[in-house]
């Protein structure tokens, strides 16, 4: 579905009114962070929830898929560089998000990543709108229309600081309706054209192989 990328590059406060709702202000320039490709996982799979927070939250966004190599970008070659485009879910641990102040651990645990349910080419960004679900309720919805940076522009920036390789993922910024994740939970991303992607929710259960003393 998804071949194990080299980065996971990602958007933060590209929607309005996700950046209001956490207390933010809307960034002037992309505000980039990456998840390690170790938090991939596919439709189906367990977000495990670690021991180490008491807050993680669901955010639902459109992923890109990176084709070609994209170096210092202008927007048109930048769009021409997307392969297609998948659900995503970047799960973060809100609490440790807050008091980090910097994102890798927060957004870093394994399973921390869901993407699917495959890779839609062909698609207009344009046109794409994505939703976010937990049990069937929805909680989040917005329109590519409303990122305050587009898909395009977010590749370019991003290229002029990075290059981006084919298989690279990009999240391009969830928008507003976050909320917590508990055991049992069935968390939903649905994209237009893409499908949905669905992955129940378990709590930590200790290392593997992990024997009592």
């Amino acid at each position: 579905m998804l071949a194990s990328p080299s980065k996971i590059v990602c958007v933060g406060r590209n929607y309005v009114d996700h950046a209001k709702e956490l207390g933010n202000d809307v960034p002037k320039e992309p505000l980039l962070f990456l998840k390690a490709p170790t938090t991939l996982i596919g439709p189906g799979e367990a977000i495990v929830l670690p021991p180490q927070s008491r807050q993680v939250e669901h955010e639902a966004e459109i992923g890109v898929v990176i084709g070609s190599r994209l170096s210092h970008a202008g927007l048109e070659e930048a769009e021409r560089g997307i392969e297609g485009y998948l659900c995503l879910n970047d799960v973060t641990a809100r609490d440790l998000q807050r008091t980090d102040g910097q994102w890798t651990r927060a957004k870093g645990f394994d399973t921390f990543c869901p993407v699917g349910p495959r890779i839609a080419k062909g698609l207009n960004w344009k046109d794409l709108e994505v939703v976010g679900r937990v049990n069937g309720e929805e909680r989040q919805r917005a329109h590519a229309s409303q990122m305050v940076f587009s898909i395009p522009a977010i590749l370019s920036y991003i290229s002029g600081i990075m290059t981006l390789l084919p298989g690279d993922l990009v999240a391009t910024g969830t928008p507003a309706g976050v909320g917590p994740l508990a055991p049992g939970d069935i968390v939903e991303v649905e994209v237009t054209g893409v499908g949905v992607l669905r992955n129940p929710v378990k709590a930590f259960e200790g290392a593997r192989g992990a024997e009592a003393a």
